[in-house]
């Protein structure tokens, strides 16, 4: 009996660390490279994202510039659960969800509203130097746009 709550709990405690280790893989401070990306005319450009933990949850900062080229600062706090939470500073979205789909990728939902505005597929390289950001996304006046942006860690 003891060997058998023994394996148990060294399951779930290497199920928590494989979690937290995901988690850990995307954290940091990102850096927009622009040379390699190919960002969309009308779409938001992203130069930095922040990750940092904040109590159980994920802290994102994005510091960057809208389409009329002002300074745009938004924030999320949530968890890689796929779950919407609250997002303030990007005028058009209200909400975002992020799924984690493996240690290496993310998908997030952008709303604003109940509208889905923007879907992102978030790949993390295995040398865990780059991440490939891959958006679907509406702007404002209802214009499709896509973009592929190539972030390195700083």
């Amino acid at each position: 009996m003891k060997i058998r709550t023994s394996l148990l709990m060294l399951g779930m405690c290497l199920v928590a660390v494989m979690c937290f280790a995901a988690d850990d893989a995307m954290m940091g401070t990102w850096k927009l490279n622009e040379a390699k990306s190919k960002l969309a005319a009308g779409g938001p450009k992203n130069n930095t994202v922040t990750y940092e933990a904040a109590g159980d949850s994920i802290k994102v900062t994005i510091e960057g510039t809208a389409p009329d080229g002002t300074a745009m600062h938004s924030e999320w706090t949530g968890k890689f659960d796929g779950k919407d939470y609250a997002s303030t500073g990007n005028p058009n979205e209200d909400m975002r969800s992020v799924k984690q789909i493996d240690d290496h990728t993310l998908h997030v939902t952008s709303k604003k509203g109940s509208k889905v505005v923007l879907v992102a597929h978030v790949v993390l390289a295995p040398d865990g130097k780059t991440r490939t950001v891959t958006v679907n996304g509406t702007d404002a006046k209802g214009k499709k746009y896509k973009s592929t942006t190539v972030y390195e860690k700083q």
